[in-house]
């Protein structure tokens, strides 16, 4: 890892900077780490194009979400050790704030028939989400017959095991040892994947026991640390542990959480601090959050610099090229398990198909596309009184 760069008021900038972003950052990884390279490499001059590519790829080839990791990175680089605790914390905060604050509203007003319509309009177009998301990363990564059979065989075991996801990436990683790595000694070096920017409702507390919060902790920090791939990787991972596992919340919720996440400023795993809050009031998410962005900062601080000397070994490259196969698998597998609860009429059928056109035709925002459907889901729900939809 490269030395931190000398400046007269590093947290201080580092602060103000990371704020913004994370207030008025939406796109997604890609577009924030764009943002980040044209605004800190070209515009600011804190680091140079041999730095921040180095953040990118040092980041892309560990888990967790890459535009917070390259912020903890650029950090670093910017403010030493504490200069990336402040800088990451910064990039996170704005995130938590709106996302803890959407998930009280719900928890007030989850009752309320306009709630219900909202997410009857919004939950098909999630889906539709998820599929774009999904297609946009297999373009960009996957490369061959293997990383195919091997996303093939993720999607089966997520949709008839519902298996536990993190033994799905380890064990897809370790294959793509044997086969790209020196084993085998199947094939020479190659570049690093530019992995891209993942039933009745259970009852919400705000009440936050001392066991349920160790919990919380306990299953984001190992959600944090083993999901590869993109912040969409947490859906599938989140969905057999908060629903199937633990049954903190039902799929509905659950749905509701991941268009909070997908609609809000930052990565998508700030999932997580919705799903906190529905679980156990302020303090549920606060553990959530703490839980999910955790890890970052352990692998960028600890373990970014062995990677960054070792990244072109072969072993290496292998297991990110079986892990980011795992998370094509996981994440369609995952679009069947939830399809089954947000689409089922003729209307969300529509919405689902109109939303997918949309995102490759046209390219709409997340935002507009979340605006446009839950205004459908408003004027339908009183009109065709869906009896499937589950009801608070």
């Amino acid at each position: 890892m490269s030395e931190p760069t000398a400046t007269a008021h590093p947290v201080r900038e580092l602060v103000a900077y990371f704020l913004r972003l994370g207030l008025l950052g939406f796109g997604g990884p890609v577009a924030l780490v764009g943002q980040m390279e044209s605004e800190l490499v070209t515009e600011r001059g804190w680091l140079t194009k041999e730095q921040m590519r180095e953040a990118i790829a040092v980041c892309q080839s560990m888990p967790g979400p890459l535009a917070i990791q390259v912020g903890i990175y650029v950090s670093y680089l910017r403010g030493g050790f504490w200069g990336a605790w402040a800088g990451g914390w910064a990039f996170i905060l704005p995130n938590f704030v709106i996302v803890a604050a959407l998930g009280a509203l719900y928890v007030h007003f989850g009752g309320l028939q306009p709630v219900t319509a909202i997410f009857y309009g919004v939950s098909p177009a999630v889906i539709a989400l998820i599929l774009h998301s999904c297609y946009r990363l297999a373009k960009l990564g996957m490369e061959d017959w293997l990383q195919w059979a091997l996303a093939g065989g993720c999607f089966a075991v997520t949709v008839i095991l519902q298996a536990e996801v993190a033994l799905l990436f380890i064990s897809a990683g370790v294959i793509g040892i044997l086969y790209y790595g020196t084993v085998l000694n199947r094939v020479s070096a190659t570049p690093l994947l530019a992995a891209a920017p993942l039933a009745p409702v259970a009852p919400v507390t705000a009440v936050a026991s001392a066991s349920t919060l160790t919990k919380l902790l306990l299953f984001f920090l190992k959600a944090g640390a083993l999901t590869f791939g993109s912040g969409l990787v947490i859906v599938p991972f989140l969905q057999q542990g908060v629903v199937q596992q633990y049954g903190w919340l039902g799929e509905r919720d659950f749905l509701i959480a991941v268009a909070v996440g997908m609609i809000s400023p930052g990565p998508v795993v700030i999932t997580a601090t919705f799903v906190g809050y529905l679980v156990a009031g302020f303090w549920g998410s606060l553990a959530a959050t703490i839980g999910i962005f955790l890890p970052s900062f352990t692998l960028v601080l600890v373990a970014a610099p062995l990677l960054a000397r070792h990244r072109s070994n072969r072993n290496v490259q292998g297991f990110v090229k079986g892990a980011y196969a795992a998370a094509i698998g996981t994440i369609l597998g995952a679009c069947v398990l939830l399809g089954r609860i947000a689409i089922g009429d003729w209307l969300t059928i529509l919405i689902a198909v109109a939303a997918l056109v949309a995102l490759f035709r046209w390219k709409v925002s997340n935002p507009l596309l979340m605006a446009v459907t839950a205004a459908a889901g408003l004027i339908a729900f009183p009109l065709l009184h869906p009896a499937w939809v589950m009801v608070k």
